[in-house]
């Protein structure tokens, strides 16, 4: 299997990759997602990956094949869940999913010299009623920092979770199983 440049400072994206096996170095960029005006979560994960990609063929080139990637939660009324701002917008975010129906759709760009391959996958979870005294406790950890809709499917939210339709590697940001086949291209 190919080589890759993650450009992505996301550990949980590289602990995705390593977990799959896949050779990759991390390379982070710095793109300005706030700028982008889109009410639609596919428009604006696309082109927030795309803009990431932009930013990397411009300081890395193509030597390595560079794999950008962006993720939001879209709650059960369609509003897009960004990374939360601090602890009351991270409680208002949580309180939105809590005992509710959740997508977590994430956007990739894998670009090498012969091909540009684009993903954009959702994993549906419908969870149960958060504890408010453990939402407290996550809170107080920060672990929700810096992750799309502060959830962590694979952390505080896991035990809450009642369904789940997709792959997780999707809601953690990354969908390694479906750009696997493209890494060796």
């Amino acid at each position: 299997m190919n080589r890759v440049r993650l450009c992505s400072s996301s550990p949980t994206r590289a602990k995705l990759l390593q977990r799959f096996g896949v050779p990759f170095i991390q390379s982070s960029v710095e793109f300005d997602e706030d700028n982008l005006r889109y009410d639609d979560a596919r428009a604006f994960i696309y082109h927030a990956s795309k803009g990431k990609l932009e930013e990397a063929k411009k300081l890395y080139g193509l030597d390595l094949p560079l794999l950008t990637a962006d993720t939001v939660v879209v709650g059960s009324g369609g509003e897009i869940l960004r990374k939360a701002k601090d602890e009351d917008d991270a409680f208002r975010i949580l309180h939105t999913i809590s005992g509710s129906e959740i997508a977590i759709v994430s956007c990739v760009h894998l670009n090498s010299k012969k091909r540009l391959f684009v993903d954009i996958s959702a994993t549906h979870y419908l969870f149960d009623k958060f504890d408010e005294s453990d939402l407290k406790h996550y809170i107080d950890s920060g672990e929700w920092r810096g992750k799309a809709g502060a959830c962590m499917v694979e952390g505080f939210c896991k035990k809450y979770i009642k369904s789940m339709r997709g792959l997780e590697s999707t809601a953690m940001g990354l969908q390694v199983e479906i750009i696997i086949p493209w890494i060796g291209e």
